[in-house]
Formats: C-alpha cells, structure tokens, sequence
C-alpha cells in the first residue's frame, strides 16, 4: 500500500520536472531611446542639486522676499559676480537669495565686504541641516 502511494506521488512529481525543461520564460530585448537633452538635463539638475546641499559651510544671504524679486536679484547677481554660485530657499512665507558656499567663516566675512556695497542688506549665515 504504501509503495503504491510513493508511485502516485512520484510519477506525477516526474513528469512536472520534465515539462518544466520545456518552459521558457519571457524572453525580449529592451532597447531604450534617451534623448540626449536628457542628459544634459540631469547634468545640470546635479550641478544644482550639488549647490544647495546644506552642510557645515557658510552663506551670505543677499535678500528675503517675494519670488519674482528673488529671481531678479539672483539674475543681476550672477551677472555681477560671475566667481560665486547662487540659489533661491523658500523658507515658509518668503523666498531667500543664498550665495557663495565657503567653508570658513573668515573666508565668508572677507567675501561679504564687497557683497555689502551692492547688497546693504547682505548678511553672513550657517544653514542648519
């Protein structure tokens, strides 16, 4: 008896194994189409990805406000002072025009001196993480 039920449980089992050698999973080549701009896209959002990091460095704050006005001091900024990275921060209700990324904060002050004469209201900060 119990031989002829190890028989009905291996023929079955036997016969599974070897219709599955016969199976085929999908198989399918992807070709992918990227467009170049794309590339140059994610360049660039890493370039600025890679300025806006918070960390241990300084930044001098050249103006709080409304978004349209940040955009334009940030424009004339850049155009001004080519040397020094920029980037607008909203902060919950207003927007802040952040620039340079120093890592002591004697080079940030020596950097504020002739930030101050454009921008009077321009002010040394540490971003918290």
């Amino acid at each position: 008896m119990r031989i002829l039920t190890y028989k009905k449980l291996l023929y079955p089992t036997l016969i599974l194994c070897f219709l599955n050698l016969n199976l085929f999973a999908q198989n399918s080549k992807i070709t992918i189409h990227q467009d170049p701009k794309f590339e140059q896209l994610l360049n660039e959002k890493r370039k600025i990805n890679a300025s806006i990091t918070v960390n241990e460095h300084y930044k001098i704050q050249i103006y709080t406000g409304d978004i349209e006005t940040s955009k334009r001091t940030l424009k004339t900024f850049k155009r001004d002072f080519e040397n020094y990275d920029g980037t607008i921060v909203f902060n919950t209700p207003t927007y802040k025009v952040w620039v340079g990324n120093f890592k002591t904060r004697i080079d940030a002050e020596r950097n504020l001196i002739p930030l101050k004469k454009k921008y009077a209201n321009a002010f040394l900060i540490k971003p918290n993480k």
